[in-house]
């Protein structure tokens, strides 16, 4: 990723019911994860195998079809990425295809080839198949509203796909500052070339002349949201988001030499809502007790991150506004 660029949670918080200061109370007491004006996240502090399922099952929206689940199978050299053990059982009960794009830089992922060797190194061949989106070209889903964006270019395999499950590390990011589910579901389902489309704000779509053609900061944030939310039109009530809160580095798992995480992990988190989902993850980092959360912070609000999340809730990706359940209890 640097050629992209030249204690714990406050448990005490969380087990009382962590609500953050925008959210309301919501009297509903079922699945239901979206009010009028506000949406539930769950979450727990527990990270394993049986928690993901634990909060899917909280979703209350079950998979069906053909399930893609979209992760970060990880840059080679990189070692924060989400462990295969850890979503093993997620995946065999799903009976999901765990799926990538090609990275629109020039490391080990940027080939197709390249891309399923790295898969399979990090084990992830061995809990499922993986199918390389862009290894045969792309197609485009229409961005509706977007002031940079006509359309967000995908792997020509994802309209194969008729539920998506939005798998994602919560982390920092080097050009983002975080990097959850609106960042997964955006640049992580684009193609190489949409990639580019969306780091360039809709100016190219070709990795060769990206760096020469990176957009203003927060066009490339608005991008990302924009192209999120024509993952999410397309998909509709058809997707589910899974966020994993651990391994908190300030560097993405695109990195090929992360810095080490320096707070500790904070649990899972899911949502219908990615807005919200992002929100309280940033949240919880915020709120936390562990004095290494200032690294995480300094990355996020460098890099203007949360401006992502405000133009992705004003072009209806979601809700900022959010009530937090603590499984946990």
């Amino acid at each position: 990723m640097n050629r992209l660029i030249g204690s714990a949670v406050a448990v005490a918080a969380l087990i009382f019911g962590y609500q953050h200061p925008n959210a309301q109370n919501l009297s509903t007491t079922d699945n239901m994860t979206q009010s009028h004006d506000s949406s539930i996240v769950y979450m727990t502090t527990e990270i394993s195998p049986e928690a993901i399922i634990k909060l899917y099952k909280a979703l209350g929206r079950e998979v069906k079809g053909k399930v893609a689940i979209k992760i970060s199978t990880g840059e080679p050299g990189g070692h924060n990425y989400l462990q295969p053990s850890l979503i093993a059982d997620f995946v065999k009960l799903t009976d999901g295809t765990i799926v990538e794009c090609n990275t629109a830089y020039d490391g080990r992922r940027s080939t197709t080839e390249e891309h399923r060797r790295a898969a399979e190194e990090h084990g992830f061949t061995k809990i499922a198949e993986v199918d390389i989106m862009d290894a045969d070209g792309e197609v485009k889903l229409p961005v509706k509203g977007g002031k940079h964006l006509q359309f967000d270019i995908v792997g020509s395999h994802y309209p194969n796909y008729d539920f998506t499950v939005i798998l994602s590390h919560f982390k920092g990011h080097a050009m983002g500052g975080f990097g959850g589910a609106v960042k997964n579901m955006s640049i992580g389902i684009a193609s190489a070339g949409g990639k580019s489309y969306i780091h360039s704000a809709g100016k190219i779509d070709s990795p060769e002349t990206l760096w020469t053609n990176l957009a203003e900061q927060d066009d490339f944030l608005e991008s990302m949201a924009e192209a999120a939310k024509a993952v999410a039109d397309h998909c509709g009530d058809n997707i589910i988001y899974i966020s994993v809160a651990n391994k908190l580095s300030v560097d993405c798992d695109c990195d090929s030499n992360p810095a080490d995480p320096e707070m500790h992990d904070i649990g899972i988190l899911a949502s219908l809502d990615p807005i919200a989902l992002d929100k309280a993850c940033t949240d919880l980092v915020r709120s936390s007790d562990d004095h290494g959360k200032i690294h995480l912070i300094e990355r996020i609000d460098s890099r203007h991150g949360m401006h992502t999340l405000d133009y992705g809730e004003k072009i209806g990706l979601g809700s900022q506004t959010y009530k937090l359940v603590n499984l946990d209890k």
